[in-house]
């Protein structure tokens, strides 16, 4: 009796633990396809976030590829302006014995900016302009056409771009009817290439400075430290006494 009491309690244990053993294989085979099913969410919550973000991305490139295009496009028709300018000067007032300051200065302007674009954006260009445009002798046509131009060109045509220290300075003043122009950049360290005409510019500038001003101007040029340096003084007020005199 005893053995049949056993025999019944341990087919009860073993259905129990049977019993058991299948409802955790289910729950684990339930808990298995939920987290595959929160997986399959999950990536398809991914693609629409992906989505979303491409549909943002798209429109914001499209933007920002308008707003460059409309910068370079401004950046051309500044450019554009400037050259006008500077072409106009050359084929219309350089033919004249002089013009004033004012318009002189507006022509340097204009060519410095052009130049500004053979240059990084970083690079190191100081423009100081101390000129009193109330200074009588400012409107007054004293000045040679294009008499400033060999001395910015140069500094944009020889200075040294690359280095880190690299820079161009370019200063103007107007005081009491005495002109001042002074330019300095850093130039490389390296031997400059020799060419057939090089210097014919300013040989050519300096002539012109002397047969124009006489004793009314200066002239001086000299390298310190790797870095070129020149000054122009022109007296205008001494000048246009000799014009008179003349």
């Amino acid at each position: 009796m005893l053995s049949v009491i056993l025999s019944v309690c341990l087919a009860g244990a073993l259905m129990a633990a049977g019993y058991f053993y299948l409802r955790e294989k289910q729950a684990n085979e339930l808990k298995k396809q939920v987290e595959e099913k929160f997986k399959l969410v999950e990536q398809k919550n991914q693609v629409l976030e992906l989505e979303n973000i491409k549909y943002k991305l798209n429109p914001h490139l499209f933007k920002n590829t308008l707003n460059s295009i409309q910068s370079h496009a401004y950046q051309t028709y500044y450019s554009l302006d400037k050259l006008a300018n500077v072409l106009d000067f050359i084929l219309y007032e350089s033919d004249r014995n002089f013009v004033t300051l004012k318009e002189e200065m507006e022509f340097l302007t204009s060519l410095i900016e052009i130049n500004k674009l053979k240059v990084s954006p970083l690079f190191d260009l100081k423009i100081k302009n101390s000129i009193d445009v109330n200074d009588p002798f400012y409107n007054l046509e004293l000045v040679a056409p294009l008499i400033t131009i060999d001395l910015v060109e140069n500094a944009f045509k020889h200075a040294d771009l690359q280095s880190e220290n690299a820079f161009i300075s370019i200063v103007f003043e107007l005081k009491d009817g005495v002109f001042y122009l002074s330019v300095s950049n850093k130039i490389s360290d390296k031997p400059p290439i020799k060419k057939t005409n090089s210097g014919f510019g300013t040989q050519s500038f300096k002539k012109r400075l002397e047969i124009i001003y006489g004793k009314n101007s200066t002239f001086e040029q000299f390298t310190e430290n790797n870095v070129y340096v020149s000054h122009l003084k022109i007296n205008l007020g001494g000048h246009k006494d000799t014009m008179h005199i003349a």
